[in-house]
């Protein structure tokens, strides 16, 4: 099992400085979300202070960049670091695209990312390959290029694409075309089976490959601490996280599955409420129990082989390097997920 985590740092001393520490822990690989900051940015500077690790957007929102722009970032991080950088997308939400981003929703998201990852394709056989630029969808087109904006071949022309997925159809546009799925911090081990592995493989039947061909990341939330105080602190502030995430009514899949189907529409009008506060409340003991893995550094390793041992080969553990641990205690835990 490979082992990411998330690239912290505000300046670019502390980024370099934890791309190093991570490279020196043995994490595989670092990644960066799009939340308060560019996604693209450190990893540049991650690269030219590591050697090793990959370097993965834990997701990139795709429909604020054209395919071309996405493209050209993606072609220079993967020439400026030696063929390590792994494209992770996502498309949000409506109301994010258009009042946040200012990004028309011209379609579903599914067929649009669909259509999107398919002009990314054909944006880098032009660049690598000089392959005429013929790709015209419903959403997307490529049809002109000039030398003089075409960046040309590099080393590594293949830039592995993932993308973030929940639904059924994200699941399948995964197994079918992409490298990778990112699975959400807000799943479940009964939802993966039930949901997410049946139409994964079935998109990777049609394009005529193997489920094996695919990195699955995930692992769900971790909740870890020193002692039992700093896991209990740690557990309520991940009840509030799910239960943000269970007010979208995007991800009520996931609690329908386990017949949470009502605490999904109670958390959504109480986010309409503004009542952050209470919603955590509806977050029970079990409900945590199954998105989360709970306990001390020690007692990672096990949980982890048992609950995804066979069907997640990337876990993400980003708390390792957030969290104040030390850098033993690290080792220690990297050493026995490798053993996954």
């Amino acid at each position: 099992m490979r082992i990411e985590t998330g690239l912290t740092g505000r300046t670019f001393q502390e980024i370099a400085q934890s791309a190093q520490r991570a490279e020196a822990l043995g994490f595989d690989g670092v990644v960066t979300p799009e939340t308060g900051h560019d996604p693209f940015f450190p990893l540049l500077i991650a690269a030219e202070h590591s050697r090793r690790l990959t370097l993965g957007t834990g997701v990139a929102i795709a429909f604020p960049r054209s395919p071309f722009v996405t493209a050209q970032i993606a072609w220079d991080l993967q020439r400026f670091s030696g063929g390590r950088f792994l494209l992770g997308l996502g498309t949000q939400v409506k109301g994010h695209n258009e009042r946040r981003y200012s990004t028309p929703w011209s379609g579903p998201p599914g067929p649009r990312l669909r259509e999107y990852v398919l002009c990314l394709r054909a944006i880098f056989d032009t660049f690598q390959n000089n392959a005429p630029p013929r790709f015209q969808g419903k959403y997307y087109q490529f049809t002109l290029i000039s030398p003089f904006f075409n960046p040309g071949p590099i080393e590594h022309p293949h830039v592995p694409i993932y993308i973030s997925a929940v639904g059924p159809y994200m699941c399948r546009l995964a197994g079918e075309l992409c490298d990778g799925i990112r699975l959400h911090g807000f799943n479940t081990l009964r939802y993966t089976k039930e949901v997410i592995l049946p139409n994964l493989e079935a998109g990777a039947r049609k394009a005529g490959r193997s489920l094996r061909e695919i990195d699955i990341v995930g692992g769900g939330f971790i909740i870890t601490g020193r002692n039992r105080e700093e896991i209990e602190r740690a557990k309520a502030a991940t009840r509030a996280q799910i239960a943000f995430y269970g007010s979208t009514r995007t991800y009520h899949g996931v609690l329908e599955v386990h017949g949470w189907g009502e605490v999904g529409m109670r958390l959504h009008q109480l986010s309409l409420e503004g009542k952050w506060q209470e919603m955590a409340n509806l977050i029970s003991d079990d409900m945590l129990g199954e998105f989360a893995i709970i306990g001390t550094p020690d007692e990672i390793a096990p949980q982890l082989k048992e609950r995804w041992g066979g069907i997640v080969t990337t876990v993400t553990l980003g708390f390792m390097m957030r969290d104040g641990q030390e850098d033993e205690v690290v080792r220690r835990v990297i050493e026995d997920v490798h053993q996954i």
